[in-house]
């Protein structure tokens, strides 16, 4: 009997063996980036929505692959189901379900903002000198990061090589 799902299962499972194919070329990358966001999910029977995510993966290098994987909640198991064997370098927000996975020989790699979100709450919060160091120093490196955006990989990596290396240094 066909009914209106019948066309989006079937194509699901036709283009199955693509996403198979595109999930094994980003796992042969070394460096990939994760993050998740909530969509609303109908609970069917209920007529009610309920909070599902997305989680998100991305390749940092090579060729730009981006694979979304739909998940009724929020837990680190999923990415720890999607990423399977892999091991490489992972760029994610300071959320915790990926913690357990940086226990499993993958290297966790941070985003200067969530580090820099916790030196700005410190000096609204009290005025620290440190803490005003601290952003000053991490928008040098923001500057940086902007003189590079346009660069391909190699001329971005020499130039993080020649400037921001000496302010990680610094600071």
């Amino acid at each position: 009997k066909a009914t209106p799902q019948a066309p989006i299962h079937s194509a699901s499972v036709a283009l199955q063996p693509l996403a198979d194919r595109l999930r094994e070329q980003m796992k042969a990358v070394a460096i990939l980036h994760a993050d998740e966001t909530p969509v609303g999910m109908l609970d069917p029977g209920s007529g009610q929505t309920k909070r599902a995510y997305l989680f998100a993966y991305r390749t940092a290098t090579g060729p730009p692959i981006v694979l979304f994987d739909f998940c009724t909640s929020r837990s680190g198991e999923h990415a720890r189901r999607f990423l399977g064997d892999w091991r490489g370098t992972l760029m994610v927000d300071d959320y915790g379900g990926y913690k357990a996975l940086f226990r499993d020989s993958i290297t966790e790699l941070g985003c200067w903002v969530y580090a820099r979100r916790k030196f700005f709450e410190q000096y609204q919060a009290s005025g620290s000198a440190l803490a005003k160091e601290a952003l000053a120093r991490i928008a040098v490196l923001y500057r940086i990061e902007e003189e590079a955006a346009g660069m391909d990989a190699s001329a971005r990596l020499a130039h993080r090589q020649q400037h921001a290396v000496a302010a990680l240094h610094a600071f």
